[in-house]
């Protein structure tokens, strides 16, 4: 048997070397992200099109969104892609214990990001203004928004952060598994970077999405007529 058959070999038995692993490795990554790129310029092109037929009516719908909080969201995955970009670098270093101490904070940074989330939708939820049969009758609380156009504004708001939250989720288990192999000292980390960086760019992706949709929902301009249509 070979020695880069070895279980904690960073080479795994089905490549020949370091190099072709990596290329695989990466070449997986970008085709994946690429589907992920086309997944999110549907969700927001169909926003795009809808926003600009109800320009009015979100405005005054996006008027319950506390765009503070969702700043501190924005800054708090700033810090968190900060932190990962740094971890890469301490990983090509072999600087294990950086890796892990800035692995553990954008975990941290994640949960928080969730906490915030879930606090926001919970306020949605207790105002009803989640869509569906239990979405508000009562105009007011859409600050005189046309209610069938409010609730598609929280449709999207819902479903776009609402996937947006599964890939942060999604990004804390990988970063969280990466963090235990770093600990453990397996060599498919320690010997070989590109893993950390790989998931580093998936949590670089995340927050890229995020810095879209804080503006597009949060900070919506006034436009110059407050209505959208029927």
């Amino acid at each position: 048997m070979s020695s880069h058959a070895h279980s904690d070999s960073p080479v795994k038995f089905q490549y020949h070397d370091i190099d072709q692993q990596n290329d695989t490795y990466i070449i997986g990554m970008w085709s994946f992200m690429v589907t992920e790129i086309m997944f999110f310029g549907g969700l927001f092109l169909i926003y795009t099109l809808y926003r600009l037929n109800y320009q009015g009516d979100w405005w005054l719908a996006h008027e319950h969104l506390s765009w503070q909080w969702g700043g501190v969201n924005t800054l708090n995955l700033l810090l968190s892609s900060l932190c990962m970009a740094l971890a890469v670098r301490a990983a090509q270093r072999k600087d294990r214990t950086t890796v892990l101490i800035l692995l553990a904070i954008v975990v941290g940074c994640g949960a928080i990001f969730m906490g915030i989330k879930y606090w926001e939708y919970s306020t949605k939820i207790a105002d009803h203004l989640y869509p569906g049969p239990s979405f508000t009758q009562d105009p007011s609380i859409v600050h005189g928004a046309n209610l069938n156009h409010a609730q598609l504004f929280y449709g999207l708001y819902f479903g776009m952060t609402g996937l947006h939250g599964v890939h942060v989720v999604v990004g804390m288990i990988l970063i969280s598994t990466l963090w235990r192999f770093w600990y453990k000292k397996k060599k498919i980390v320690t010997e070989d970077f590109i893993p950390t960086e790989l998931i580093g760019l998936y949590w670089h992706f995340v927050d890229i999405v995020w810095i879209f949709l804080y503006p597009l929902f949060y900070l919506m301009p006034k436009p110059y007529t407050i209505g959208g249509g029927h």
